[in-house]
């Protein structure tokens, strides 16, 4: 048994992913990888959606996540979504990544790297159609694009844009104008690779979550689904509009449970004060594995499938649980299950309502769930211990 442990719910994943595919039809899906799979673990997610066909290519952000993954097995293409700094595109290039693209410099840098490697690369320019992060302006993407063309180690894999505001209603006409700009310039470059004789760009995708759900994808071929896949919609105040079933749970054990008698305080900086004699628990679960310290005194917990409150403030291994008036016996026992993100019985807590004590978002949660907490892949029962090799431990 692990005292704590992340739960990823494998078939969760393969649904959520059926449920995308039924929106975007026979368009090439793109499964955002990034940050160890939203927390979720990389590794073993990419093996299980590349052995099941749920995904056509990954994305992630950095080289060293794309290389980790190759040097675990994993043969789908993959797409680094934003440019390489400077000695990146030759390790990027062994590991057989596709790169993003922006501008002059960052072309000649995967010309150059792709030409010492003696091979082509796929590369995908980037426009940036109103995120002002990263991409190239419409006004230069022609000119870019002929620049690709002309390069003797690069193939023009893709096109895309990134929609900053595709899940909110706030956003939907600033999101419309987006997609007809990016589509005008796709059509310019698409015209011009005809007139040359080459073949027209075969991946052209704008859609993150948000747009997967809530707006047209004429003219697109590729979708890049991120949130979506592991259960959440973008925008905790838009439900999705599909089915999505949350992929992670987090459980953990209580530790230790005692009287507090009132007028006593528990925790540091003794923010929390009994207002009776109170039954307490701890839990082996603090900031160092993801429960934020805003969740001091007013997120909560799950054990026997009640909820109970935090008393005083989260700290980095443990936190504090009030159970209630010590007049009757303790309501819990020294190792119950604790469910601090999911279900227990008919009660749940999801990510979207940590998301919202932290005056933040469901992605942010998922991301937070440290290394030190082992993953459990259900149904497999195959544990991953992220850090040091990262081997897959049976459970």
């Amino acid at each position: 048994m692990y005292t704590t442990c992340a739960r990823i719910d494998l078939d969760a994943l393969a649904s959520n992913l059926a449920a995308v595919r039924n929106l975007v039809g026979d368009r090439a899906l793109l499964l955002a990888l990034k940050a160890d799979g939203y927390g979720h673990g990389a590794v073993p997610i990419s093996r299980f959606v590349q052995e099941m066909g749920l995904a056509d290519w990954l994305g992630v952000a950095t080289v060293a996540e794309g290389v980790e993954l190759r040097q675990d097995g994993v043969h789908l293409p993959i797409l680094k979504l934003s440019t390489c700094l400077n000695g990146e595109s030759d390790a990027a290039v062994a590991a057989g990544l596709s790169l993003t693209v922006t501008g002059e410099a960052s072309i000649d840098a995967a010309e150059a790297a792709a030409a010492r490697a003696g091979r082509t690369v796929g590369v995908h320019l980037k426009i940036d159609t109103g995120m002002n992060r990263l991409g190239c302006s419409p006004a230069v993407a022609r000119d870019l694009a002929r620049r690709i063309a002309a390069c003797e180690h690069l193939d023009a894999e893709g096109i895309f844009t990134h929609l900053p505001a595709s899940d909110t209603a706030e956003g939907e006409a600033f999101t419309r104008d987006e997609l007809a700009r990016f589509a005008a310039v796709v059509a310019d470059i698409q015209d011009d690779r005809r007139a040359a004789g080459l073949p027209a760009v075969k991946h052209v995708h704008a859609s993150n979550s948000g747009a997967i759900l809530g707006h047209a994808l004429d003219g697109l071929t590729m979708v890049r689904p991120g949130i979506m896949a592991y259960g959440y919609a973008p925008d905790a105040a838009h439900p999705a509009s599909v089915p999505l079933r949350p992929v992670m749970s987090l459980v953990s054990h209580v530790l230790a449970v005692r009287i507090v008698r009132a007028g006593e305080t528990v925790s540091y900086g003794r923010t929390w004060t009994a207002p009776r004699d109170t039954w307490v628990a701890t839990v082996p679960i603090g900031y160092a594995d993801g429960f934020s310290r805003l969740n001091s005194n007013r997120g909560r917990m799950l054990i026997g499938g009640r909820s109970y409150p935090v008393a005083g403030r989260v700290c980095m291994d443990q936190t504090m649980l009030d159970l209630g008036p010590a007049e009757s016996p303790a309501p819990v026992a020294v190792g119950d299950e604790v469910v601090w993100l999911g279900a227990q019985g008919d009660a749940r807590i999801s990510a979207e309502e940590v998301a919202a004590l932290m005056g933040t978002i469901s992605h942010e949660v998922l991301c937070l769930v440290s290394a030190r907490i082992p993953r459990e892949y259900v149904p497999t029962g195959d544990v991953y211990q992220i850090g040091s090799d990262r081997p897959i431990l049976p459970a």
